[in-house]
Parts: structure tokens; C-alpha cells; sequence
């Protein structure tokens, strides 16, 4: 009798944004839970998640993730009405809370999702608050990134 183990992410993580790294500085990060359904959670399961044009707002002192995308499998979900796009509460403490409130108030600051991963058995969600870049500092962000390719291959190639 053999155990037949399911396939999972080596790292936990479900969806990362790649695009606020590129169009943002992070400039601090924190750890928030995810208030979800059963539907969500299957789904998350699978790796349907993005995160593309997610940020978090604050509503009635309590944090909400807008914008995120979670499809529902069509297995686990036929006895419910499901939201793609619903807003979704983060769990976080009052003093997180508070600071999203006071940075995101000044000009150019703005919080968002980062990640989605899994801590044991809970959803996790990776929140930064962030500084918009220019035009200019994303040009420099790609040309050290082109950069930096390049050098790899120089040195794996010289040796």
C-alpha cells in the first residue's frame, strides 16, 4: 500500500504581483490573513489566483483587498454564487491598520498586494506600502535588470 502524496509548491506561494515591483518602491511590508469562503480556498488550492491589479483599502477602520481575482473551479462551486473579483477582508492588527492609514494619506503612497501564500494550513497575503515611480526610475529598473542578465552570461560564458 503506497501513499499517493498531491503535488505542492515547494515555496507555499500561490500568486506573486510582479507588476507592483516594477512600478512601485516597496517601502514596508506586512503579513495579513484573508477572510475567505470555501470556494476560495479550493480554488487556491489549484493556483487560480492574480493579483495583477490588487491594492488594499480601508473602509470603516478594517482593511479590504480590491481587485483580486480568484477563479472558481467549476467542480467546487456549483451550488454557489461565486465573485471573482469581491472584495476580500485582510486581518491585520490595529497598529498595521493604523499606519496603512497614516502612509497611504500622503502624497504618492499607496498600499498593495505583493503575495498570496500559504503558512501551514492559512492563506496568507504579503500587503506593502509603496511609492509610485516615474516613467525615468522604471527605465533604470529595467536597464539594471538587462544589465545584470548580461553580466551573467559574461561570466558564465568566460569561464
Amino acid at each position: 500500500m503506497s501513499k499517493v502524496k498531491k503535488k505542492s509548491n515547494s515555496t507555499g506561494t500561490i500568486a506573486l504581483n510582479k507588476r507592483a515591483k516594477f512600478d512601485y518602491f516597496v517601502d514596508q511590508k506586512f503579513e495579513a490573513g484573508l477572510a475567505l469562503s470555501g470556494w476560495e480556498v479550493k480554488s487556491l488550492r489549484e493556483g487560480k489566483a492574480q493579483l495583477v491589479d490588487s491594492f488594499v483599502i480601508i473602509h470603516q477602520n478594517e482593511a479590504w483587498l480590491v481587485g483580486a481575482r480568484i477563479t472558481p473551479l467549476l467542480s467546487a462551486s456549483t451550488h454557489v454564487v461565486c465573485e471573482p473579483l469581491r472584495q476580500r477582508k485582510l486581518l491585520l492588527n490595529r497598529k498595521e491598520i493604523d499606519r496603512i492609514i497614516q502612509v497611504t494619506e500622503q502624497k504618492g503612497k499607496t498600499c498593495a498586494a505583493m503575495a498570496l501564500y500559504w503558512k501551514g494550513n492559512k492563506i496568507k497575503c504579503e500587503v506593502a506600502l509603496v511609492t509610485g515611480k516615474k516613467d525615468h526610475d522604471k527605465r533604470d529598473t529595467e536597464r539594471n535588470r538587462d544589465w545584470s542578465r548580461d553580466k551573467e552570461r559574461l561570466m558564465k560564458h568566460k569561464i
